[in-house]
């Protein structure tokens, strides 16, 4: 079924159309909020914020618009988590507070906003101090990792799920779940030493 047609179902009052553009639109959101890290963070707190993007832009949408109703998902979903993160700033969520997006690590490749600290109080040392920590925990990082770990770790940061995963390398999906539980611990024990 056509998302437009989904949203006039949602707007007769069936709920089974609204679980359906959630299920369809999930993978999007947890994508969006893995490429984005918050340092003492969660990413789950992304994806609930994605989530209530999604919701206010199935609430929100106009159809005979220009735009699709992915698209406008696309927006809505990105505009809730920044504010989210923005908001943080002013000291209400003290997790997020300062993030840095890896979007651009999945691809490998290195790129000057990868290090985007986000802090409106912070001094230029300090700021230069995190993009320097940032820089070294992604090289210890790709150092620690097998390449088993960092080619899971990829695929699970583009929102792919265990299943899939484990499909791909055809390994079982708990072996997938051991990898990414090497991968939660290594990358805890680098901030540690870094701290």
């Amino acid at each position: 079924m056509q998302d437009e047609q989904l949203i006039a179902q949602i707007r007769q009052g069936n709920a089974d159309a609204m679980d359906a553009i959630f299920e369809k639109y999930k993978g999007q959101v947890r994508r969006k909020a893995r490429s984005m890290f918050l340092v003492g963070g969660d990413t789950d707190d992304l994806i609930q914020e994605g989530m209530i993007g999604l919701y206010k832009a199935v609430r929100d949408f106009e159809q005979g618009k220009e735009a699709s109703f992915s698209t406008f998902a696309e927006i809505c979903i990105a505009r809730q988590m920044y504010t989210a993160i923005n908001s943080s700033m002013r000291k209400k969520n003290v997790p997020l507070n300062n993030y840095v997006s890896i979007s651009n690590y999945s691809d490998g490749i290195e790129s000057e906003n990868i290090a985007d600290y986000h802090d409106s109080e912070a001094n230029p040392e300090q700021i230069f101090i995190d993009r320097e920590n940032v820089a070294e925990i992604k090289k210890r990082l790709k150092e620690e990792l097998s390449t088993f770990e960092h080619e899971v770790y990829l695929l699970y940061l583009e929102g792919v799920g265990y299943l899939e995963i484990a499909n791909r390398f055809d390994r079982s999906p708990k072996s997938i779940d051991n990898a990414i539980q090497r991968i939660k611990a290594k990358a805890i024990k680098i901030l540690k030493e870094l701290k």
